[in-house]
C-alpha cells in the first residue's frame, strides 16, 4: 500500500504521467454524455484535473508547465494546418461581412469584460480568464497564461476563472441564437427549403450539351477555350455517328454532337446558351463503350508533385487521359491547366483503363505514401512559431512589448507553411485523422495540466465569491452574441443557420456547431464556422494577450 500511495503523491516524471493518463482518458469518457444533445465534450478532462488535484492529486509544477506549453503548441499548430489553406480564400471569397461580424463579437465581449472590472473592482487578469472560459477558447487562456509567465508575474485565479464560466458558455452560445430566432420569428424550415432550391454556384457542374450553334461546327476545342474564357473541360464527345472519344485539344466538334464537360454551376447557363442544348446525363448513356474510355479517381501521393501546374504535365499529350476535376478535401475544382497540384488532391481522370494506369504513375496513386507522416516540415514549423511568438512587438501606450506567444506565434507559422508551402514544393499534406489525432493529443495534455495545477484552491475560490464570475461570464457571452446576432438577421439578413455558423466559429466552439449541425439539414453552420474560425482565434489569442498586458 505504500508503493501504491508513494506511486501517486510522490512528485516525479512517472507520477505525472499517471496523473496525465488518468485525467485525459476519464475526462475524454466523461465527454460522450450528452444532456438534450449537448456534451462538454474534451474540456471534461480540465473539470477532472481539478477534481484530482482538490483532492491532494498534485503533479510537480514544472513538469505540469512543460506539458501545458507543449500540449498548446500541438494543439495550435495543428489547426493552422488545417484551415490554412482556406484562410485567406474565406476572407476573399464572400467571407469579409461574416469576418467583420466575427470580429464585432471579439471586440464588444473584451469590451464587456473591462467594464465589468471596473464596476465590480475586479483585476483584469481574472476578468480575463472569465472572458475565455466565457468565450470557450482555450488557447487565448493559454496565451494569457504564456504573457503572465513571460512578464514574471502569475495570477491564482486565471485558470479558476476560465473553468467557472465555461460551461454556461457553451450553453449561451447555443441558446442565444435561439432567442434571436424566436424574436425575429424565422421559420428555419422554410428558410432552409429556400436554400436548397438555390444551388451553390461555387461548385462543378457536369453537363451533357448537344451542339446547335451553326458557329461552333467544325472549331477545336482548343479555339473554343481561346474564345469563351469561361472555365470548363469537355472530358468526352459523342459524335451524331454514334462514335465515342477522349476530348483532347484538337479535337473538332460539329453540329450534333454531344458533349460531356465540366464547369462551375454559375457558368453553367453561359455554356448552354454558348453551345446549345442541355441533355438529360442518365439518357446519354456514356458509359456504353466501357472497354475504351473510363473515368477513374488517381490520389496525388508524389511528393514531386507538390505545387506543380497541371498543364506543366501534359496528361493529355502524353498519355491520351483528360483530367476533368480535381477534389481536394471537402472541395471539388474544375481541372483548368493553371491549377497547382497538391499532395492529397484526388484527380478524376477520362480515358482507356492503360492509359490511365500510365498517368496515375507520374501522380502517384499510391494511399501507403499518404499513411507517412511528413515531420520535419512540422516540427520546423514548430521551430519557427516559437522564434516568431517571442519576437516582441512595441504598441504605443503599452508598457511592455506584445508578444504573440507560444500559441500565436505557431498558428500565424503553420497557416502561411500549409498556404504557401506548396508554391515551395514544401509538403505540408497531413491525413485529416493524423491531424485530428495531433490536435486531440494537444488539447488534451493542454487541459489536463491546467486542471492539475489549477484545482487546489477552486473550491475555496468558488465559496469565496467566485459564484460572481458565473454571472460575468453569463454577460461577455450573450451581450455580444445577441447584438451581434440581431446586426446580421436584421441588417444583413443573413439565413438562420449561417448566423449560428459564424457565433459558434467566432468562439471557436466545436460543441456549439456539432448541435447546429444536428439541428439543420444544410451545411450552412459549418460553413459560416470554417469561414470566420481562423481569424477569430487569432484575435482571441491577440485579445486575451492585451488584457494581460493592460493588467500589468
Amino acid at each position: 500500500m505504500d508503493w501504491l500511495k508513494n506511486l501517486f503523491l510522490t512528485q516525479n516524471v512517472a507520477q505525472a504521467v499517471l496523473l496525465l493518463a488518468i485525467t485525459i482518458a476519464l475526462g475524454l469518457y466523461l465527454g460522450k454524455f450528452k444532456i438534450k444533445g449537448i456534451s462538454l465534450g474534451i474540456t471534461w478532462i480540465l473539470f477532472v484535473g481539478i477534481i484530482l488535484s482538490h483532492f491532494g492529486l498534485i503533479a510537480d509544477a514544472k513538469i505540469m508547465s512543460f506539458v501545458k506549453d507543449f500540449g498548446l503548441i500541438l494543439f495550435v499548430y495543428a489547426i493552422g494546418l488545417q484551415v490554412g489553406p482556406s484562410f485567406f480564400s474565406s476572407i476573399r471569397k464572400g467571407g469579409t461581412k461574416l469576418n467583420f461580424l466575427a470580429l464585432l463579437i471579439v471586440v464588444l465581449g473584451c469590451v464587456s469584460a473591462v467594464v465589468i472590472g471596473l464596476v465590480t473592482n475586479t483585476d483584469l487578469a481574472t476578468m480575463t480568464g472569465i472572458m475565455t472560459g466565457a468565450v470557450t477558447n482555450t488557447p487565448s487562456l493559454g496565451a494569457a497564461q504564456q504573457t503572465l509567465t513571460d512578464a514574471g508575474e502569475k495570477s491564482d485565479f486565471l485558470s479558476s476563472a476560465y473553468a467557472v464560466a465555461y460551461p454556461l458558455g457553451v450553453l449561451s452560445i447555443i441558446f442565444v441564437p435561439m432567442l434571436v430566432r424566436g424574436l425575429c420569428h424565422i421559420d428555419v424550415k422554410k428558410e432552409e427549403k429556400q436554400l436548397q432550391s438555390s444551388e451553390d454556384v461555387s461548385n462543378p457542374s457536369s453537363l451533357s450539351i448537344k451542339v446547335t450553334n451553326s458557329g461552333l461546327d467544325g472549331k477545336s476545342i482548343e479555339k473554343l477555350h481561346s474564345i469563351y474564357k469561361t472555365p470548363f473541360v469537355i472530358s468526352r464527345i459523342k459524335h451524331t455517328d454514334g462514335v465515342l472519344e477522349r476530348a483532347v485539344k484538337d479535337s473538332v466538334i460539329h453540329v450534333g454532337d454531344i458533349l460531356r464537360l465540366v464547369t462551375l454551376k454559375e457558368h453553367e447557363q453561359e455554356i448552354i446558351l454558348l453551345m446549345g442544348e442541355k441533355l438529360n446525363t442518365e439518357e446519354i448513356g456514356w458509359d456504353v463503350d466501357k472497354g475504351r474510355l473510363e473515368a477513374k479517381r488517381i490520389v496525388v501521393t508524389k511528393k514531386e508533385m507538390q505545387g506543380k501546374i497541371l498543364g506543366e504535365l501534359h496528361l493529355g499529350s502524353l498519355y491520351d487521359v483528360t483530367v476533368v476535376r480535381v477534389k481536394r478535401g471537402g472541395t471539388e475544382l474544375v481541372a483548368t491547366a493553371s491549377l497547382q497540384l497538391q499532395l492529397g488532391d484526388r484527380v478524376i481522370m477520362v480515358g482507356s483503363e492503360d492509359n490511365i494506369q500510365k498517368a496515375s504513375q507520374v501522380l502517384g496513386n499510391s494511399l501507403k505514401r499518404l499513411e507517412v507522416p511528413n515531420l520535419i516540415p512540422i516540427f520546423m514549423g514548430i521551430f519557427l512559431g516559437v522564434i516568431v511568438g517571442l519576437l516582441p512587438i512595441k504598441f504605443p501606450g503599452i508598457p511592455q512589448p506584445v508578444k504573440l506567444g507560444l500559441a500565436g506565434g505557431s498558428l500565424i507559422v503553420a497557416i502561411l507553411i500549409s498556404r504557401f508551402g506548396p508554391l515551395y514544393k514544401v509538403v505540408t499534406y497531413t491525413t485529416t485523422s493524423a491531424n485530428m489525432m495531433v490536435r486531440d493529443i494537444g488539447i488534451s495534455l493542454f487541459l489536463a495540466a491546467v486542471g492539475l495545477t489549477a484545482g487546489a484552491d477552486f473550491v475555496q475560490t468558488i465559496v469565496s465569491g467566485g459564484y460572481w464570475w458565473v454571472v460575468y461570464g453569463l454577460i461577455i457571452t450573450v451581450v455580444p452574441i445577441f447584438i451581434v446576432s440581431m446586426i446580421a438577421r436584421l441588417v444583413f439578413k443573413m439565413p438562420y443557420y449561417t448566423i449560428v455558423g459564424m457565433v459558434a466559429g467566432s468562439h471557436t466552439d466545436p460543441p456549439a456547431l456539432a448541435f447546429a449541425n444536428e439541428s439543420s439539414e444544410t451545411n450552412l453552420p459549418a460553413v459560416a464556422y470554417a469561414t470566420v474560425y481562423p481569424l477569430s482565434m487569432f484575435l482571441r489569442i491577440f485579445a486575451a494577450q492585451l488584457l494581460i498586458l493592460f493588467s500589468l
